[in-house]
């Protein structure tokens, strides 16, 4: 079996790369799986459409934030473990250190989060997403089967709008793909491979579990308030299916209860995570910032930074090596077939909700997005810049 590309760049090589989308992704973890493609995948060609849509595919099944342990993988295959490491630093630094900031001064952001120049961002991630569709749906989706799953796996989102209905629907598309598509051929792009071990894999997932049952216990044993709070944000990050929005409420029971963290400063500070780059779950830094009485200031952001993201590295780690292994069979090859179809139908159903109705409030908004997306498809011009130009015309017209 021919091996991919990866592990053949340095860990600088990946942190450039995704500082820059750390500085620049806006929109959401659906825009951010957009902008990973354009640039690891279509600009620098670190691996080929379909193990990268197999590898969001298998994120998608994982707890925690998917276009993170996406970031993490890519950076893995590429440069090994410090390339891991590179990648999360550079995609979820400039974010969690613009939120922390924010702790300092929260009035005077928060007006900033509702100004024309944010509108502006949330249209450019239209443009964003409606170009990953195009370019997936043409790589993944030739034939009608294929379509035939996307579209289904669209209606099932739009009917199941949560994270459960996005494991449904791609568990659908992967069964019908392994029953409908029988025998597919190779994948026509190289194997991607990632430097984990099945011993490696195994220690993570079993350290993962011990830390999900132990930390509780620990909790009963020490009444430390500081022990609660690393255990509530824990679980935040290991319970959430596909992160984003849907971690909020856990943080919220985990902060503002106890009194940590007041509800009118953990209104502000989700405002304030809108108006920024890179993952939600850096919402958490923030949250370790204004603490009051546990943590606080850099440190306790910092720490709550480390907590959330920590479950999604270990089952990250813990199942690529069998995932690596297993996709490369013959039956599993049809079954992905299904599923590369159905995360296309997945990210058209995202492209409506939450992504447009958030964003899409009129013609001028229209408009907007249709010239963003004509810069990026047609045009070529660089997302960076399509978000520079989509955030001053949101500026202009508010």
């Amino acid at each position: 079996m021919e091996r991919g590309t990866g592990a053949q760049g340095s860990a600088a090589e990946v942190f450039r790369v995704f500082l820059k989308l750390g500085l620049t992704s806006f929109g959401g973890p659906i825009a951010h799986l957009g902008y990973f493609r354009t640039e690891c995948v279509e600009r620098r060609r670190w691996l080929d459409d379909r193990a990268y849509s197999d590898l969001v595919a298998l994120c998608q099944f994982l707890p925690g934030p998917a276009s993170s342990q996406v970031g993490m993988a890519l950076g893995l295959g590429r440069a090994g473990w410090p390339g891991l490491l590179a990648a999360w630093a550079g995609f979820t630094l400039p974010s969690a250190i613009a939120l922390i900031l924010f702790a300092y001064g929260m009035a005077r952001y928060h007006e900033l989060a509702q100004s024309g120049w944010v509108q502006g961002l949330k249209v450019a991630a239209v443009a964003i997403v409606a170009q990953a569709v195009w370019g997936m749906a043409k790589a993944l989706c030739p034939d009608r089967p294929r379509a035939a799953l996307a579209v289904l796996a669209a209606l099932i989102t739009l009917a199941l709008p949560s994270a459960p209905g996005q494991m449904v629907a791609i568990l659908v598309a992967g069964l019908s793909g392994w029953w409908w598509l029988g025998r597919a051929p190779a994948s026509g792009g190289a194997a991607h491979a990632y430097p984990v071990s099945r011993r490696l894999g195994a220690a993570a997932l079993l350290l993962f579990a011990a830390m999900l049952a132990g930390l509780p216990l620990a909790v009963l044993v020490t009444a430390s308030p500081v022990v609660a709070l690393l255990d509530g944000v824990y679980r935040a990050g290991a319970l959430v299916f596909g992160g984003g929005h849907v971690v909020l409420p856990l943080l919220q029971a985990t902060v503002v209860p106890p009194g940590f963290v007041g509800n009118a400063e953990f209104l502000a500070g989700y405002g304030a995570a809108q108006a920024v780059p890179g993952p939600l779950f850096t919402f958490a830094a923030y949250l370790g910032a204004v603490a009051d009485g546990v943590l606080g200031g850099w440190a306790g952001g910092l720490v709550l930074l480390g907590a959330i993201f920590l479950p999604a590295l270990l089952v990250l780690i813990g199942v690529l090596p069998f995932w690596e292994a297993l996709r490369h069979r013959v039956g599993m090859r049809a079954a992905m077939a299904g599923v590369n179809a159905g995360v296309v139908g997945i990210l058209l159903s995202a492209l409506y909700d939450p992504v447009w109705v958030h964003a899409i409030h009129g013609k001028a908004d229209f408009g907007l997005a249709l010239a963003a997306f004509a810069l990026l498809v047609y045009a070529r011009m660089p997302p960076a810049l399509v978000v520079f130009l989509s955030a001053a015309a949101g500026w202009v017209l508010a």
